[in-house]
C-alpha cells in the first residue's frame, strides 16, 4: 500500500514540531516549481492555512475534492490528508504553525476557537469587508516571519490567534442557516471528541481497538470514525497513534530513561518492536530523535 507522505513543508521531510513555530509564503513560491500541483501529504504536528484572493483550482481534503470559489480561506490541521491543483494565475498565500502551540494558546485565551483549528474547511470570503479585516493580519504575519526582530515568533503566533478569530467570524457569517441545528450537533460531537481524547490520555499504554473507545462513548466504530474525520480531519486511530507517540518522544527527551525502559511504560513488550513503531510514525527511530532533539534544546 502507498504510503501517504508526511513533510514539514511540502518536499521537506518532517521535523519535530517545535523546530518552526510558524511559516509564510505565497502559494506561487512553492507550487509554480512543482507545475502548481502538490500532490497528497499531511503534516504530523503543522496545521496550514491559504488566503485564495483570485485564480482557481481545487483542494483534495481526505476523499473530497473541493473548487475554489476565490477568495476563500481554505483551513488544513495537522494529520489532515491534502493536496492541491492551483491555475497559473492563482493569487493567495499560504501559512504553516505549530498546531499544538496554537491550540495550547487558544485553551488560555479564547476556547471557543478550538473546533475551528480542528476542523479541515473552505470558508467564504466576502471581497470587500472580510478581505479588509484578513489582509493586514496576513500582511504583518508576513512581516514578522520575514524579520527578526526580537519576539517575532511569539508576535507572529499572537497573529494566528486573532486571525483565527477573524476565521471563526467568517465561518459562522457562512453558516447561518440552521444555525441552531448545526450548533446544538457540533456541541454533541465536540463532547464526544473531548470524552475521546479523555479516554485515549488513560488507555494509550494498552494498546486498544477503535472498538474499545467506540464502546465507551456507546457508539459503533463506523460512528466514531466518521465523526473523528468530520472534527478532526482523522481517524480515531490517529489520535491514540499520536498522543502515544508525543508521550514517547516526552520521555525520550525528558525522562533520562533508556528506549527499552520507556517502551515497556508505553505498553510494548518488544523494543525492536517499539522502535519499528515509532519510526513509522516519525520517520525516524527512537535514538535518532532523542539525539536530534537533545541537539536541537541543548539539552545533551
Amino acid at each position: 500500500m502507498r504510503k501517504i507522505p508526511n513533510y514539514d513543508l511540502y518536499g521537506e521531510s518532517a521535523r519535530p514540531a517545535w523546530y518552526d513555530a510558524f511559516n509564510f509564503e505565497w502559494i506561487a513560491e512553492r507550487s509554480a516549481p512543482n507545475d502548481w500541483h502538490i500532490g497528497a501529504h499531511r503534516h504530523d504536528a503543522l496545521l496550514q492555512i491559504l488566503y485564495i484572493r483570485s485564480g482557481s483550482g481545487h483542494v483534495v481534503i481526505e476523499s473530497d475534492k473541493v473548487a475554489f470559489d476565490p477568495p476563500c480561506v481554505v483551513l488544513l490541521p495537522a494529520q489532515t490528508v491534502h493536496g492541491f491543483v492551483f491555475s497559473p494565475d492563482i493569487d493567495g498565500l499560504v501559512i504553516t504553525a505549530a498546531q499544538r502551540a496554537l491550540e495550547s494558546i487558544s485553551k488560555v485565551v479564547s476556547p471557543g476557537l478550538l473546533p475551528v483549528l480542528q476542523r479541515a474547511s473552505v470558508i467564504p470570503v466576502r471581497a470587500s469587508a472580510d478581505d479588509d479585516a484578513l489582509m493586514p493580519l496576513f500582511r504583518l504575519l508576513e512581516q514578522e516571519f520575514r524579520g527578526s526582530a526580537r519576539g517575532h515568533i511569539a508576535a507572529g503566533m499572537s497573529l494566528m490567534i486573532a486571525l483565527f478569530v477573524q476565521v471563526a467570524r467568517l465561518g459562522e457569517a457562512s453558516s447561518v442557516a440552521g444555525a441552531t441545528a448545526n450548533a446544538a450537533t457540533a456541541d454533541r460531537r465536540s463532547a464526544q471528541i473531548k470524552r475521546l481524547r479523555e479516554l485515549v490520555a488513560a488507555h494509550y499504554r494498552e494498546h486498544r481497538p477503535v472498538e474499545f473507545y467506540a464502546e465507551k462513548l456507546g457508539m459503533t466504530a463506523a460512528q466514531l470514525s466518521r465523526i473523528c474525520r468530520d472534527q478532526l480531519g482523522h481517524s480515531p486511530m490517529s489520535l491514540v497513534n499520536e498522543h502515544l507517540i508525543r508521550e514517547a518522544q516526552r520521555d525520550l527527551i525528558y525522562s533520562g530513561l533508556t528506549v527499552k525502559q520507556i517502551a515497556h511504560a508505553l505498553g510494548f513488550d518488544d523494543t525492536a518492536y517499539f522502535s519499528r513503531y515509532f519510526r513509522k510514525q516519525t520517520g525516524v527511530t527512537p535514538t535518532e530523535f532523542q539525539a536530534a532533539a537533545h541537539n536541537d534544546l541543548s539539552l545533551g
